[in-house]
Protein backbone atom coordinates (compact mmCIF):
# COMPACT_ATOMS: atom_id res chain seq x y z
CA UNK A 1 0.00 0.00 0.00
CA UNK A 2 1.19 3.50 -0.89
CA UNK A 3 -0.13 5.89 1.72
CA UNK A 4 0.43 9.63 1.90
CA UNK A 5 0.06 11.20 5.34
CA UNK A 6 -1.05 14.81 5.71
CA UNK A 7 -1.03 17.10 8.76
CA UNK A 8 -2.61 20.47 8.05
CA UNK A 9 -5.31 21.72 10.38
CA UNK A 10 -3.57 23.34 13.37
CA UNK A 11 0.14 23.97 12.93
CA UNK A 12 3.36 22.45 11.57
CA UNK A 13 1.83 21.19 8.31
CA UNK A 14 3.75 18.18 7.05
CA UNK A 15 3.58 15.22 4.71
CA UNK A 16 4.90 11.68 4.92
CA UNK A 17 4.91 8.73 2.57
CA UNK A 18 4.68 5.13 3.74
CA UNK A 19 4.97 2.29 1.21
CA UNK A 20 4.25 -1.28 2.33
CA UNK A 21 4.78 -0.26 5.95
CA UNK A 22 8.14 1.46 5.35
CA UNK A 23 8.62 5.19 5.80
CA UNK A 24 10.06 6.51 2.54
CA UNK A 25 9.94 10.26 3.14
CA UNK A 26 8.67 12.81 5.63
CA UNK A 27 9.06 16.57 5.67
CA UNK A 28 7.55 19.71 7.12
CA UNK A 29 6.15 22.43 4.89
CA UNK A 30 8.22 25.12 6.62
CA UNK A 31 11.38 23.66 5.11
CA UNK A 32 10.03 24.44 1.63
CA UNK A 33 7.97 27.59 2.19
CA UNK A 34 10.50 29.14 4.64
CA UNK A 35 7.65 30.19 6.96
CA UNK A 36 8.36 29.18 10.56
CA UNK A 37 6.00 26.34 11.56
CA UNK A 38 4.45 26.57 8.09
CA UNK A 39 1.71 28.90 9.29
CA UNK A 40 0.19 30.32 12.44
CA UNK A 41 -2.36 27.98 14.12
CA UNK A 42 -5.38 30.19 13.42
CA UNK A 43 -8.79 29.03 12.17
CA UNK A 44 -8.36 31.26 9.11
CA UNK A 45 -5.24 29.33 8.03
CA UNK A 46 -6.68 25.85 8.57
CA UNK A 47 -7.26 25.40 4.84
CA UNK A 48 -3.53 25.64 4.05
CA UNK A 49 -2.01 22.32 3.06
CA UNK A 50 1.58 21.05 2.96
CA UNK A 51 1.48 21.18 -0.83
CA UNK A 52 5.22 21.44 -1.38
CA UNK A 53 6.10 18.77 1.17
CA UNK A 54 3.48 16.38 -0.23
CA UNK A 55 4.62 16.90 -3.81
CA UNK A 56 8.22 16.27 -2.79
CA UNK A 57 7.34 13.06 -0.90
CA UNK A 58 5.67 11.68 -4.01
CA UNK A 59 8.54 12.79 -6.25
CA UNK A 60 11.04 11.12 -3.93
CA UNK A 61 9.31 7.78 -4.56
CA UNK A 62 8.67 8.40 -8.24
CA UNK A 63 4.91 8.46 -7.73
CA UNK A 64 2.11 10.59 -9.14
CA UNK A 65 -0.86 11.65 -7.00
CA UNK A 66 -3.07 9.12 -8.80
CA UNK A 67 -0.68 6.34 -7.75
CA UNK A 68 -1.52 6.79 -4.07
CA UNK A 69 -3.80 4.14 -2.54
CA UNK A 70 -4.89 6.26 0.41
CA UNK A 71 -4.32 9.63 2.05
CA UNK A 72 -4.35 9.86 5.85
CA UNK A 73 -5.58 13.29 7.01
CA UNK A 74 -4.80 13.57 10.72
CA UNK A 75 -8.06 15.07 11.97
CA UNK A 76 -11.58 13.63 11.91
CA UNK A 77 -14.22 16.38 11.83
CA UNK A 78 -16.94 13.83 12.63
CA UNK A 79 -15.49 13.50 16.14
CA UNK A 80 -15.31 17.24 16.85
CA UNK A 81 -17.69 19.38 18.89
CA UNK A 82 -18.31 23.14 18.76
CA UNK A 83 -15.66 25.08 20.66
CA UNK A 84 -18.08 26.61 23.14
CA UNK A 85 -19.51 23.17 23.94
CA UNK A 86 -15.97 22.11 24.92
CA UNK A 87 -15.38 25.16 27.08
CA UNK A 88 -12.97 26.79 24.63
CA UNK A 89 -12.98 30.48 23.79
CA UNK A 90 -12.48 30.22 20.03
CA UNK A 91 -15.42 31.77 18.15
CA UNK A 92 -13.97 31.01 14.72
CA UNK A 93 -13.18 27.36 15.40
CA UNK A 94 -16.06 26.33 13.15
CA UNK A 95 -13.88 27.38 10.21
CA UNK A 96 -11.47 24.60 11.08
CA UNK A 97 -14.23 22.04 10.92
CA UNK A 98 -15.46 23.41 7.60
CA UNK A 99 -11.99 23.30 6.11
CA UNK A 100 -11.37 19.80 7.48
CA UNK A 101 -14.56 18.49 5.89
CA UNK A 102 -13.49 20.00 2.58
CA UNK A 103 -9.94 18.66 2.78
CA UNK A 104 -10.45 15.95 0.10
CA UNK A 105 -11.36 18.60 -2.45
CA UNK A 106 -8.55 20.89 -1.38
CA UNK A 107 -6.08 18.01 -1.71
CA UNK A 108 -7.30 17.18 -5.21
CA UNK A 109 -6.63 20.79 -6.20
CA UNK A 110 -3.20 20.82 -4.55
CA UNK A 111 -2.21 17.44 -6.01
CA UNK A 112 -3.82 17.17 -9.47
CA UNK A 113 -4.78 13.62 -10.27
CA UNK A 114 -5.43 12.63 -6.66
CA UNK A 115 -8.71 10.81 -6.09
CA UNK A 116 -10.50 12.68 -3.27
CA UNK A 117 -12.20 9.40 -2.40
CA UNK A 118 -8.83 8.10 -1.27
CA UNK A 119 -8.73 10.56 1.65
CA UNK A 120 -9.34 9.00 5.06
CA UNK A 121 -9.91 11.06 8.19
CA UNK A 122 -7.70 9.70 11.00
CA UNK A 123 -8.44 10.79 14.60
CA UNK A 124 -5.77 13.29 15.58
CA UNK A 125 -4.56 11.56 18.73
CA UNK A 126 -4.63 8.13 17.13
CA UNK A 127 -2.27 9.54 14.48
CA UNK A 128 -0.02 10.87 17.25
CA UNK A 129 -0.15 7.50 19.01
CA UNK A 130 0.74 5.58 15.86
CA UNK A 131 3.71 7.89 15.26
CA UNK A 132 5.08 6.67 18.57
CA UNK A 133 3.98 3.06 18.91
CA UNK A 134 4.55 2.00 15.29
CA UNK A 135 7.75 3.99 14.68
CA UNK A 136 9.62 3.05 17.86
CA UNK A 137 12.35 0.43 17.29
CA UNK A 138 12.22 -2.84 19.22
CA UNK A 139 9.03 -1.79 21.02
CA UNK A 140 6.69 -4.72 20.30
CA UNK A 141 3.52 -4.49 22.32
CA UNK A 142 3.94 -1.21 24.18
CA UNK A 143 2.13 1.60 25.92
CA UNK A 144 1.68 4.98 24.30
CA UNK A 145 0.82 8.33 25.84
CA UNK A 146 -0.18 11.38 23.80
CA UNK A 147 -0.38 14.90 25.24
CA UNK A 148 -0.79 18.10 23.27
CA UNK A 149 -2.88 21.24 23.08
CA UNK A 150 -5.98 19.75 21.50
CA UNK A 151 -7.38 17.33 18.99
CA UNK A 152 -11.00 16.94 17.91
CA UNK A 153 -12.43 16.97 21.45
CA UNK A 154 -9.61 15.83 23.74
CA UNK A 155 -6.07 16.80 24.67
CA UNK A 156 -4.72 13.42 25.72
CA UNK A 157 -4.81 9.75 24.83
CA UNK A 158 -3.55 6.74 26.73
CA UNK A 159 -3.41 3.65 24.54
CA UNK A 160 -1.66 0.37 23.94
CA UNK A 161 -0.18 -1.21 20.86
CA UNK A 162 -1.10 -4.87 20.52
CA UNK A 163 0.38 -6.34 17.38
CA UNK A 164 -0.60 -4.02 14.56
CA UNK A 165 -3.55 -2.51 16.43
CA UNK A 166 -3.86 0.46 18.75
CA UNK A 167 -6.27 0.05 21.66
CA UNK A 168 -7.40 3.35 23.26
CA UNK A 169 -7.61 3.20 27.05
CA UNK A 170 -8.49 6.71 28.17
CA UNK A 171 -8.79 10.25 26.80
CA UNK A 172 -9.07 13.57 28.60
CA UNK A 173 -11.81 15.80 27.23
CA UNK A 174 -11.28 19.49 26.63
CA UNK A 175 -11.08 22.16 27.97
CA UNK A 176 -8.61 20.38 30.26
CA UNK A 177 -5.28 20.47 28.47
CA UNK A 178 -1.70 20.45 29.72
CA UNK A 179 -0.60 21.70 26.33
CA UNK A 180 -3.00 24.66 26.33
CA UNK A 181 -1.98 25.60 29.88
CA UNK A 182 1.67 25.69 28.79
CA UNK A 183 0.70 27.68 25.68
CA UNK A 184 -1.13 30.24 27.84
CA UNK A 185 1.97 30.71 29.97
CA UNK A 186 4.14 31.04 26.87
CA UNK A 187 2.00 33.94 25.72
CA UNK A 188 1.86 35.46 29.22
CA UNK A 189 5.66 35.48 29.32
CA UNK A 190 5.87 37.43 26.07
CA UNK A 191 6.81 34.56 23.77
CA UNK A 192 4.99 33.33 20.67
CA UNK A 193 2.23 30.90 21.54
CA UNK A 194 2.26 27.50 19.82
CA UNK A 195 5.87 28.14 18.87
CA UNK A 196 8.08 29.19 21.80
CA UNK A 197 7.06 26.77 24.54
CA UNK A 198 10.64 25.44 24.60
CA UNK A 199 11.76 28.90 25.75
CA UNK A 200 9.55 28.55 28.83
CA UNK A 201 11.19 25.19 29.56
CA UNK A 202 14.64 26.79 29.26
CA UNK A 203 13.63 29.77 31.42
CA UNK A 204 12.30 27.41 34.11
CA UNK A 205 15.87 26.32 34.91
CA UNK A 206 16.62 29.87 36.06
CA UNK A 207 13.77 29.94 38.61
CA UNK A 208 12.42 28.14 41.67
CA UNK A 209 8.95 26.53 41.79
CA UNK A 210 7.68 28.69 44.65
CA UNK A 211 4.26 29.10 42.97
CA UNK A 212 3.70 25.35 42.76
CA UNK A 213 1.09 25.18 45.59
CA UNK A 214 -1.11 27.72 43.77
CA UNK A 215 -0.71 25.97 40.44
CA UNK A 216 -1.69 22.63 41.99
CA UNK A 217 -5.13 24.10 42.64
CA UNK A 218 -5.69 24.33 38.88
CA UNK A 219 -3.51 21.58 37.38
CA UNK A 220 -3.61 18.13 38.94
CA UNK A 221 -4.22 14.46 38.09
CA UNK A 222 -7.67 13.09 38.85
CA UNK A 223 -6.52 9.54 39.61
CA UNK A 224 -8.51 7.89 36.81
CA UNK A 225 -5.98 8.35 34.04
CA UNK A 226 -7.04 11.93 33.41
CA UNK A 227 -6.37 15.37 34.84
CA UNK A 228 -7.73 18.82 35.58
CA UNK A 229 -5.88 21.58 33.71
CA UNK A 230 -7.69 24.85 33.10
CA UNK A 231 -8.38 28.25 34.60
CA UNK A 232 -4.87 29.18 35.79
CA UNK A 233 -4.89 32.86 36.93
CA UNK A 234 -1.54 33.79 35.40
CA UNK A 235 -2.03 37.52 36.06
CA UNK A 236 -2.33 36.83 39.76
CA UNK A 237 0.90 34.87 39.81
CA UNK A 238 3.07 37.41 38.00
CA UNK A 239 2.79 40.42 35.75
CA UNK A 240 2.80 39.65 32.03
CA UNK A 241 6.01 40.28 30.14
CA UNK A 242 6.18 42.28 26.94
CA UNK A 243 8.20 40.64 24.17
CA UNK A 244 10.70 43.51 24.18
CA UNK A 245 11.41 43.61 27.91
CA UNK A 246 13.82 41.48 29.98
CA UNK A 247 12.55 38.60 32.06
CA UNK A 248 12.35 38.92 35.83
CA UNK A 249 12.76 36.54 38.75
CA UNK A 250 8.96 36.23 38.93
CA UNK A 251 8.84 35.17 35.28
CA UNK A 252 11.48 32.49 35.85
CA UNK A 253 9.73 31.28 39.01
CA UNK A 254 6.33 30.93 37.36
CA UNK A 255 7.99 29.02 34.50
CA UNK A 256 9.69 26.72 37.02
CA UNK A 257 6.38 26.18 38.82
CA UNK A 258 4.53 25.35 35.62
CA UNK A 259 7.28 22.95 34.60
CA UNK A 260 7.08 21.21 37.97
CA UNK A 261 3.30 20.77 37.91
CA UNK A 262 3.49 19.45 34.35
CA UNK A 263 6.05 16.85 35.41
CA UNK A 264 4.00 15.80 38.46
CA UNK A 265 0.86 15.34 36.39
CA UNK A 266 2.68 13.50 33.64
CA UNK A 267 4.21 11.08 36.13
CA UNK A 268 0.78 10.25 37.52
CA UNK A 269 -0.58 9.56 34.02
CA UNK A 270 2.39 7.33 33.24
CA UNK A 271 1.94 5.33 36.45
CA UNK A 272 -1.78 4.91 35.79
CA UNK A 273 -1.05 3.67 32.27
CA UNK A 274 1.57 1.18 33.44
CA UNK A 275 -0.86 -0.12 36.02
CA UNK A 276 -3.24 -1.03 33.18
CA UNK A 277 -0.74 -2.47 30.69
CA UNK A 278 2.35 -3.61 32.66
CA UNK A 279 4.35 -3.04 29.49
CA UNK A 280 8.11 -2.63 29.44
CA UNK A 281 8.21 0.16 26.85
CA UNK A 282 6.44 3.53 26.85
CA UNK A 283 6.28 5.64 23.70
CA UNK A 284 5.44 9.34 23.85
CA UNK A 285 4.03 11.70 21.22
CA UNK A 286 2.19 15.02 21.04
CA UNK A 287 3.68 18.46 21.47
CA UNK A 288 4.13 18.04 25.23
CA UNK A 289 6.52 15.17 24.48
CA UNK A 290 9.00 17.72 23.13
CA UNK A 291 9.52 18.82 26.75
CA UNK A 292 12.80 16.97 27.27
CA UNK A 293 12.99 17.90 30.98
CA UNK A 294 9.64 16.22 31.64
CA UNK A 295 10.62 13.24 29.47
CA UNK A 296 13.73 12.72 31.56
CA UNK A 297 11.78 12.71 34.79
CA UNK A 298 9.38 10.13 33.34
CA UNK A 299 12.32 7.96 32.31
CA UNK A 300 14.03 8.37 35.69
CA UNK A 301 11.05 8.06 38.07
CA UNK A 302 8.41 6.29 36.02
CA UNK A 303 7.68 2.55 36.06
CA UNK A 304 8.62 1.77 32.44
CA UNK A 305 11.98 0.18 31.63
CA UNK A 306 12.38 2.22 28.46
CA UNK A 307 10.90 5.46 27.15
CA UNK A 308 10.99 6.31 23.43
CA UNK A 309 9.87 9.70 22.12
CA UNK A 310 8.87 10.37 18.52
CA UNK A 311 11.43 12.92 17.20
CA UNK A 312 8.63 14.72 15.34
CA UNK A 313 6.40 14.57 18.41
CA UNK A 314 4.46 17.73 17.53
CA UNK A 315 1.67 17.90 14.99
CA UNK A 316 4.09 17.34 12.10
CA UNK A 317 4.45 13.76 13.33
CA UNK A 318 0.76 13.04 12.79
CA UNK A 319 1.41 12.95 9.04
CA UNK A 320 3.65 9.94 9.58
CA UNK A 321 1.45 8.45 12.28
CA UNK A 322 -1.70 8.67 10.20
CA UNK A 323 0.02 6.94 7.28
CA UNK A 324 1.43 4.20 9.52
CA UNK A 325 -2.00 3.63 11.09
CA UNK A 326 -3.70 3.16 7.72
CA UNK A 327 -0.82 1.02 6.53
CA UNK A 328 -1.11 -1.29 9.54
CA UNK A 329 -4.88 -1.45 9.10
CA UNK A 330 -4.35 -2.57 5.50
CA UNK A 331 -2.16 -5.47 6.60
CA UNK A 332 1.29 -3.98 6.05
CA UNK A 333 3.62 -4.53 8.98
CA UNK A 334 4.88 -1.10 10.12
CA UNK A 335 8.65 -0.76 10.03
CA UNK A 336 10.20 1.31 12.83
CA UNK A 337 12.11 4.51 12.15
CA UNK A 338 15.84 4.08 11.77
CA UNK A 339 16.49 7.82 12.00
CA UNK A 340 14.95 11.26 11.60
CA UNK A 341 16.81 11.96 8.33
CA UNK A 342 13.74 11.58 6.13
CA UNK A 343 13.89 14.86 4.19
CA UNK A 344 15.60 16.21 1.09
CA UNK A 345 19.20 15.59 0.00
CA UNK A 346 21.45 16.39 -2.93
CA UNK A 347 24.25 14.53 -4.69
CA UNK A 348 27.84 15.79 -4.55
CA UNK A 349 27.55 16.89 -8.18
CA UNK A 350 24.36 18.83 -7.46
CA UNK A 351 25.93 20.57 -4.48
CA UNK A 352 28.98 21.48 -6.54
CA UNK A 353 26.72 22.98 -9.20
CA UNK A 354 24.96 25.08 -6.56
CA UNK A 355 28.29 26.45 -5.33
CA UNK A 356 29.43 27.27 -8.87
CA UNK A 357 26.16 29.04 -9.60
CA UNK A 358 26.54 31.04 -6.40
CA UNK A 359 30.05 32.02 -7.54
CA UNK A 360 31.60 31.36 -4.13
CA UNK A 361 35.14 30.07 -3.64
CA UNK A 362 35.14 26.51 -2.39
CA UNK A 363 37.41 23.51 -2.07
CA UNK A 364 37.00 19.76 -1.88
CA UNK A 365 39.31 18.57 0.91
CA UNK A 366 40.40 14.96 1.20
CA UNK A 367 38.12 14.50 4.23
CA UNK A 368 35.49 17.10 5.08
CA UNK A 369 35.12 15.59 8.56
CA UNK A 370 38.79 16.22 9.36
CA UNK A 371 38.62 19.73 7.92
CA UNK A 372 35.65 20.55 10.13
CA UNK A 373 37.34 19.06 13.19
CA UNK A 374 40.39 21.27 12.66
CA UNK A 375 38.23 24.37 12.28
CA UNK A 376 36.36 23.52 15.48
CA UNK A 377 39.59 22.83 17.32
CA UNK A 378 40.74 26.33 16.30
CA UNK A 379 37.49 27.64 17.86
CA UNK A 380 35.76 28.29 14.57
CA UNK A 381 31.99 27.98 14.08
CA UNK A 382 30.90 25.55 11.36
CA UNK A 383 27.67 25.31 9.39
CA UNK A 384 27.22 21.59 8.74
CA UNK A 385 24.96 20.57 5.83
CA UNK A 386 25.06 16.83 5.17
CA UNK A 387 22.70 14.15 3.88
CA UNK A 388 18.94 14.21 4.26
CA UNK A 389 17.21 16.89 6.28
CA UNK A 390 15.71 16.06 9.68
CA UNK A 391 12.00 15.44 10.29
CA UNK A 392 11.03 17.28 13.44
CA UNK A 393 12.38 20.35 15.24
CA UNK A 394 15.82 19.06 16.27
CA UNK A 395 19.06 19.39 14.30
CA UNK A 396 20.65 15.96 14.57
CA UNK A 397 23.85 16.20 12.58
CA UNK A 398 22.43 16.99 9.15
CA UNK A 399 21.54 20.69 9.36
CA UNK A 400 23.62 21.89 12.33
CA UNK A 401 25.78 24.70 13.67
CA UNK A 402 28.84 23.24 15.39
CA UNK A 403 31.33 24.77 17.82
CA UNK A 404 33.99 23.95 20.43
CA UNK A 405 32.40 23.01 23.80
CA UNK A 406 35.49 23.86 25.85
CA UNK A 407 35.06 27.64 25.62
CA UNK A 408 32.27 28.94 27.85
CA UNK A 409 31.87 32.02 25.66
CA UNK A 410 30.68 29.90 22.75
CA UNK A 411 27.19 29.71 24.27
CA UNK A 412 26.81 33.49 24.07
CA UNK A 413 28.57 33.50 20.72
CA UNK A 414 26.16 31.00 19.15
CA UNK A 415 23.11 32.72 20.61
CA UNK A 416 24.40 35.94 19.05
CA UNK A 417 24.96 34.18 15.72
CA UNK A 418 21.40 32.90 15.80
CA UNK A 419 19.94 36.13 17.24
CA UNK A 420 18.19 34.47 20.16
CA UNK A 421 17.85 34.89 23.93
CA UNK A 422 20.95 34.34 26.04
CA UNK A 423 19.17 32.05 28.52
CA UNK A 424 18.78 29.46 25.74
CA UNK A 425 21.15 26.45 25.97
CA UNK A 426 22.95 24.64 23.19
CA UNK A 427 23.38 20.88 23.02
CA UNK A 428 26.29 18.42 23.14
CA UNK A 429 26.82 15.87 20.40
CA UNK A 430 28.81 12.82 21.53
CA UNK A 431 29.61 9.33 20.28
CA UNK A 432 27.21 6.82 21.80
CA UNK A 433 29.99 4.68 23.26
CA UNK A 434 31.52 7.67 25.08
CA UNK A 435 28.32 9.25 26.42
CA UNK A 436 27.97 7.34 29.71
CA UNK A 437 31.27 8.58 31.13
CA UNK A 438 30.16 12.21 30.71
CA UNK A 439 26.36 12.27 30.89
CA UNK A 440 23.96 10.60 33.31
CA UNK A 441 20.48 10.00 31.91
CA UNK A 442 18.59 7.93 29.31
CA UNK A 443 21.13 6.55 26.84
CA UNK A 444 21.38 6.24 23.94
CA UNK A 445 19.68 9.54 23.14
CA UNK A 446 19.82 9.95 19.35
CA UNK A 447 17.03 12.52 19.06
CA UNK A 448 17.98 15.08 21.73
CA UNK A 449 14.72 14.53 23.65
CA UNK A 450 16.06 14.01 27.18
CA UNK A 451 18.23 16.02 29.53
CA UNK A 452 21.22 14.51 31.31
CA UNK A 453 23.26 15.47 34.34
CA UNK A 454 26.79 16.40 33.32
CA UNK A 455 29.42 14.58 35.41
CA UNK A 456 31.12 17.09 37.76
CA UNK A 457 34.55 16.24 36.37
CA UNK A 458 33.41 17.29 32.90
CA UNK A 459 31.50 20.49 33.62
CA UNK A 460 34.58 22.71 33.44
CA UNK A 461 35.86 20.84 30.39
CA UNK A 462 32.72 21.36 28.25
CA UNK A 463 31.17 24.51 29.79
CA UNK A 464 29.46 25.70 26.60
CA UNK A 465 27.00 22.80 26.70
CA UNK A 466 26.27 22.79 30.44
CA UNK A 467 22.99 24.50 31.32
CA UNK A 468 22.62 26.65 34.42
CA UNK A 469 21.22 23.67 36.35
CA UNK A 470 24.16 21.38 35.51
CA UNK A 471 22.33 19.45 32.78
CA UNK A 472 22.64 19.09 29.03
CA UNK A 473 20.28 17.98 26.28
CA UNK A 474 22.40 15.25 24.72
CA UNK A 475 22.48 13.82 21.23
CA UNK A 476 24.32 10.52 20.98
CA UNK A 477 25.80 9.47 17.65
CA UNK A 478 25.87 5.85 16.46
CA UNK A 479 28.99 5.43 14.33
CA UNK A 480 27.33 2.75 12.20
CA UNK A 481 24.34 4.98 11.50
CA UNK A 482 26.23 8.30 11.14
CA UNK A 483 29.79 7.49 10.03
CA UNK A 484 30.63 11.01 8.82
CA UNK A 485 29.55 12.70 12.05
CA UNK A 486 31.35 10.00 14.04
CA UNK A 487 34.54 10.56 12.08
CA UNK A 488 34.37 14.29 12.74
CA UNK A 489 33.85 13.69 16.47
CA UNK A 490 36.75 11.25 16.59
CA UNK A 491 39.11 13.65 14.85
CA UNK A 492 38.01 16.52 17.12
CA UNK A 493 38.80 14.40 20.18
CA UNK A 494 42.21 13.53 18.75
CA UNK A 495 42.97 17.24 18.40
CA UNK A 496 41.46 18.50 21.66
CA UNK A 497 40.96 15.55 24.01
CA UNK A 498 37.22 16.30 24.06
CA UNK A 499 34.76 13.74 22.64
CA UNK A 500 31.96 16.34 22.57
CA UNK A 501 31.00 19.02 20.02
CA UNK A 502 28.40 21.79 20.42
CA UNK A 503 25.39 21.20 18.15
CA UNK A 504 22.50 23.59 17.55
CA UNK A 505 20.15 24.01 14.62
CA UNK A 506 21.36 25.64 11.42
CA UNK A 507 19.07 28.67 11.31
CA UNK A 508 18.63 32.14 12.75
CA UNK A 509 15.87 33.29 15.11
CA UNK A 510 12.41 33.21 13.60
CA UNK A 511 13.51 31.26 10.53
CA UNK A 512 12.98 27.56 9.83
CA UNK A 513 15.94 25.23 9.91
CA UNK A 514 18.06 25.41 6.76
CA UNK A 515 16.97 22.74 4.31
CA UNK A 516 18.29 23.25 0.77
CA UNK A 517 21.66 24.53 -0.52
CA UNK A 518 20.31 28.02 -1.17
CA UNK A 519 19.18 28.25 2.47
CA UNK A 520 22.61 27.12 3.61
CA UNK A 521 24.41 29.72 1.50
CA UNK A 522 22.07 32.51 2.64
CA UNK A 523 22.53 31.59 6.30
CA UNK A 524 26.30 31.31 5.89
CA UNK A 525 26.55 34.59 4.04
CA UNK A 526 24.54 36.54 6.62
CA UNK A 527 25.97 35.06 9.83
CA UNK A 528 29.46 35.16 11.42
CA UNK A 529 30.16 31.51 10.63
CA UNK A 530 33.72 30.50 9.74
CA UNK A 531 33.15 27.45 7.56
CA UNK A 532 30.31 25.94 5.57
CA UNK A 533 30.70 22.17 5.21
CA UNK A 534 28.22 21.31 2.49
CA UNK A 535 28.53 17.72 1.35
CA UNK A 536 32.23 17.10 0.60
CA UNK A 537 32.90 20.80 -0.02
CA UNK A 538 34.22 23.52 2.25
CA UNK A 539 33.43 27.23 1.88
CA UNK A 540 35.59 29.43 4.12
CA UNK A 541 34.34 32.80 5.26
CA UNK A 542 37.78 34.36 4.88
CA UNK A 543 38.06 33.14 1.28
CA UNK A 544 34.54 34.33 0.48
CA UNK A 545 35.12 37.91 1.57
CA UNK A 546 38.72 38.01 0.34
CA UNK A 547 37.52 37.17 -3.16
CA UNK A 548 34.90 39.88 -2.97
CA UNK A 549 37.49 42.43 -1.87
CA UNK A 550 39.73 41.39 -4.75
CA UNK A 551 36.84 41.81 -7.16
CA UNK A 552 36.30 45.35 -5.87
CA UNK A 553 39.99 46.19 -6.38
CA UNK A 554 40.00 44.98 -9.99
CA UNK A 555 36.92 46.97 -10.96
Amino acid sequence: MRILGINALFHDPAAALVIDGRTVAAAEEERFSRRKHGKRPLPFSAWELPELAAAWCLKRAGLRPQDVDAVAYSFDPALARPADAMGLDDPWDHLRLTYAREAPGFLRTALPGLDPGAVRFVPHHMAHAASGAFAAPDAGDCSVLVLDGRGERASHLAARRVGDRLEPLHAQDLPHSLGLVYEELTEHLGFLRSSDEFKVMALASHGTPRMLPELRRHVYPTGDGGFHATGVPWHELCAPRRPDEPWSRDHADVAASAQAVLEETLLDLVRWLHGRTHDRVLTLAGGVALNCVANSRVAREGPFSRVWVQPAAGDAGTALGGALLLSAGAGDEPEPMTGADLGRDWSDAELGAWLKTAAVPFERPADIAATVARTLADNGVVAWFQGRGEYGPRALGHRSLLAHPGHAGNLERLNDVKGREQFRPVAPMVLADRAAEIFDGPLPSPYMLFVHDVAPAWRDRVPAVVHVDGTARVQTVDAAREPLVARMLGEFERLTGLPVVVNTSLNTAGRPMVDDPRDALECFGSSPVDLLAIGPYAVRRGDLFRSRDEDEVTR
